[in-house]
């Protein structure tokens, strides 16, 4: 039987949990995950707020909700095992006026559907007992709802590649793929690496990297960042865990919340802007080919038109603190402006398929010897081990039939 040659492109926290899971199911196999950065995590991992979901809002059957619910169990061991942080702190989702009871309730009914551990309805005084500091007329209480700090769970999926003798080349960044006779040629810069077989992890990248291996265009990253505030030391008292609101089900994006975060501090936001550069972390990064791309996509001009409002919104958010601690403060009242000072920001890395819609599930794509992930946003890094899971499995046949 001869030795698989494997690559993985991208070294995020899917990419090494996909890597790290093949040198278990197949020993003997020749891994080399390639980034295009200097060390692991840089983007979407690298910006991530830390949460460990439960599950609570996914679609009963969705692949978010069955690899999130299979992901957090494995992530804990994990953790425990590797004597990583893991602070189960718990979340309430706050319904602020009586009109966002039945999106609550709805949640309530997911959560159930989808076996989340101890989820519990409570009234404004049962989640002030939870949340001194909060305002609502009802919430639910996911106790289970965890955080943790994925740059150094990233590390040891690393690690433990490095251990089973895989290879991580940093300082790769591919622009070219090509299958031909039975492999894949991977170039970066004049170089060219072969493999039986690879598996495409490159978030923000995502749609340009498959459409190299063959893929269709759609659907589409377009690049929203989120922006953040972090609570001064003296009244992170005022949030114990997480906080966050009923999500508006037309929108992806979950609005200002609370997060507590492992290492210490509270983080307020993100809001969701449209992002100039598909890692444009800052307002003043802006990469004018990557904009042309993201605005010329029919998908983007749709999602604009059906949702211009809620984006001014954003945008005003974005450029008035004001305005952002107005959101905040329907939550946790006595929050003030002068409480806060700005944080780092992520993109998030938003799959939009032609028709304008905004893909939700998670979506991977088989392209011949090639599997490509290209919609893998949150809760990816709470289920990045089932997510590797369901990757190693759906490449069995793959595997198979080039050592047969």
């Amino acid at each position: 039987m001869s030795v698989q040659h494997v690559g993985v492109i991208g070294a995020g926290i899917v990419g090494l949990a996909v890597a790290r899971r093949i040198t278990e199911v197949y020993p003997g196999t020749q891994i080399t995950v390639l980034e295009k950065e200097d060390r692991p995590a840089v983007h979407q991992t690298g910006h991530n707020s830390g949460v460990v979901h439960a599950g609570l809002y996914y679609t009963p059957g969705s692949l978010k909700a069955t690899l999130c619910r299979r992901g957090v169990g494995l992530l804990k061991e994990y953790t425990q095992e590797k004597k990583l942080p893991y602070d189960e702190c718990g979340k309430l989702v706050v319904a602020i006026t009586q009109d966002e009871v039945a999106g609550l309730k709805k949640i309530e009914e997911k959560s159930a559907a989808n076996g989340v551990p101890d989820v519990k309805w409570l009234d404004n005084v049962g989640l002030r007992e939870i949340e001194p500091y909060a305002a609502g007329v009802a919430a639910l209480h996911s106790p289970r709802t965890a955080i943790t700090d994925y740059v150094a769970v990233t590390d040891a999926y690393a690690d433990d590649v490095r251990a089973a003798g895989g290879t991580i080349e940093f300082n790769f960044p591919v622009d070219g793929i090509t299958q031909y006779n039975g492999k894949v040629q991977v170039k970066s810069n004049g170089r060219t690496l072969v493999f039986d077989r690879l598996v495409v992890c490159a978030g923000l990248q995502s749609d340009k990297v498959a459409t190299w291996a063959g893929d269709d265009e759609g659907p589409a990253i377009v690049p929203f960042r989120g922006e953040y505030f972090e609570l001064l030391p003296e009244r992170t008292h005022m949030v114990k865990g997480l906080i966050y609101p009923v999500p508006n089900p037309d929108y992806p994006f979950l609005g200002v919340h609370y997060t507590k975060r492992v290492h210490g501090g509270v983080d307020l936001g993100p809001n969701a802007v449209l992002a100039f550069a598909r890692e444009g972390y800052t307002r003043g990064t802006i990469k004018p080919s990557e904009l042309f791309e993201t605005l010329k996509w029919p998908g983007m001009r749709k999602l604009a038109q059906q949702h211009w409002r809620m984006g001014a919104g954003e945008m005003a958010g974005s450029f008035s603190k004001k305005l952002y601690v107005k959101f905040a403060q329907q939550y946790v009242p006595e929050i003030q402006a002068s409480d806060l000072v700005k944080a780092q920001a992520g993109v998030r890395a938003q799959a939009v398929d032609r028709d304008g819609s905004l893909v939700d599930d998670f979506r991977i794509s088989k392209l011949d010897k090639v599997m490509a992930v290209r919609n893998a946003p949150s809760p990816a890094a709470t289920s990045s081990l089932a997510i590797a899971e369901y990757i190693t499995d759906e490449l069995r046949d793959l595997m198979v039939s080039a050592t047969s």
